[in-house]
C-alpha cells in the first residue's frame, strides 16, 4: 500500500511539508526502543457534505494522556493540532481518511529521561483495518502484557510488537485476526481492537485494567444505552466466549466488525440477526452524521 506520494503533505513540528522530504533523527529514542506514542484516528465525508473528525477531541486528549503517562514531554495544544489535522485533510483533498499523529522523542541512545518531543501528523486513505467480511479468529499463543510491566492504558508504540506478533501468528496458520487472553487467561482484546460478545440479546465486553479501552469501544457503549441494548463490562474466560452468539471487534481502524468464528467454533446465529449487527450499523450511521 502506496501511504503517500510525492506530493503527500504532513505537519510536522508546527509546518506544514512534503512527508517525501521529511527528515527525522536515526538516534531518536523512539526508533531504537519504541518510545513514542500515537493516535489512530478517523475522518469521514458526512452526509451534509462535510469532512468531519471523529471524536477529535477525545483522540488528542487521549495522545497527551499517553505521552505524560511513559514521562514523555507533552508541550502540544489540542485545538491547535485538530485545526492542523483538518488542514493536513484539505491540503492533500482528503475526505474519508485515517489520520495518524505520532509523538517520539529525540536523539538519545540511554534511558534518560528528554526534556523535549516532537509531532508530526499524517492522514491517508484506507479502507476498515480488518476488511468487511466476517472474521475467522484464533486464540493467540501470546498474552497481553502484564499491567504492571508497561502503562497498559498508553497507545505506545513499542506495545504493538506484542500485536504484531499475535496477528502474524493467526495469519499464518489461516486466520483472519488474534484473539489475546491475558496473564490471567481472560480473554482481553485484539491486536488493535476490543472485544465484545453477545449471549442471549446481551452484550458483553472486557473491563479495562488489562486492555487499552480505546475510544471506539466507548462508543459502542453509548450506542448499547442509546439503542437499549443490555451490556454487562467485566471478566470473562474463552469458554464463555465460545459459548457465545456472536462477537466483535470494533476499533477507530477496524471499526465494527462481526466474527464467523473462534477456534473453529462457529457462532450460531445469522449475524443480520443479532444486537451485534444493530450496533455495526448504528455505529456506521453515526460517523457519518456527526
Amino acid at each position: 500500500m502506496n501511504y503517500y506520494n510525492a506530493d503527500t503533505i504532513i505537519y510536522h513540528n508546527g509546518e506544514f511539508v512534503k512527508a517525501a522530504e521529511t527528515k527525522m533523527d536515526l538516534y531518536s529514542q523512539s526508533l531504537h526502543y519504541g518510545y513514542s506514542v500515537f493516535e489512530g484516528i478517523r475522518s469521514y465525508k458526512t452526509i451534509d457534505g462535510e469532512t468531519k473528525i471523529f471524536k477529535a477531541q477525545e483522540h488528542f486528549e487521549r495522545l497527551k494522556i499517553s505521552a505524560e503517562s511513559i514521562n514523555l514531554p507533552y508541550t502540544f495544544n489540542t485545538n491547535e493540532l485538530i485545526e492542523a489535522t483538518y488542514k493536513v485533510l484539505q491540503q492533500n483533498n482528503l475526505g474519508d481518511a485515517y489520520i495518524r499523529p505520532v509523538v517520539y522523542a529525540p536523539a538519545n541512545m540511554s534511558f534518560a529521561p528528554n526534556t523535549e518531543s516532537f509531532l508530526f501528523i499524517q492522514a491517508w486513505e484506507m479502507a476498515p483495518f480488518l476488511g468487511d467480511k466476517l472474521l475467522r479468529v484464533m486464540t493467540s499463543s501470546y498474552q497481553r502484557p502484564n499491567p504492571k510491566s508497561v502503562k497498559i492504558h498508553a497507545k505506545a508504540a513499542g506495545h504493538y510488537v506484542n500485536s504484531i506478533l499475535a496477528s502474524q501468528e493467526a495469519k499464518s496458520k489461516g486466520y483472519d485476526e488474534a484473539l489475546l487472553l491475558d496473564m490471567n487467561e481472560h480473554t482481553a482484546e485484539g491486536p488493535g481492537a476490543n472485544l465484545f460478545f453477545e449471549k442471549d440479546g446481551i452484550l458483553y465486553t472486557p473491563e479495562a485494567g488489562h486492555i487499552l479501552a480505546g475510544i471506539t469501544r466507548a462508543t459502542v457503549i453509548e450506542l448499547c444505552n442509546q439503542l437499549n441494548i443490555p451490556l454487562q463490562i467485566g471478566v470473562y474466560n474463552i469458554d464463555q466466549l465460545k459459548a457465545a452468539d456472536a462477537a466483535f471487534y470494533c476499533g477507530t481502524a477496524a471499526e465494527v466488525i462481526g466474527w464467523e468464528s473462534i477456534d473453529d467454533t462457529v457462532f450460531p446465529i445469522n449475524w443480520k440477526d443479532t444486537q451485534s449487527a444493530k450496533i455495526q450499523q448504528a455505529y456506521k450511521n453515526l460517523v457519518v452524521e456527526n
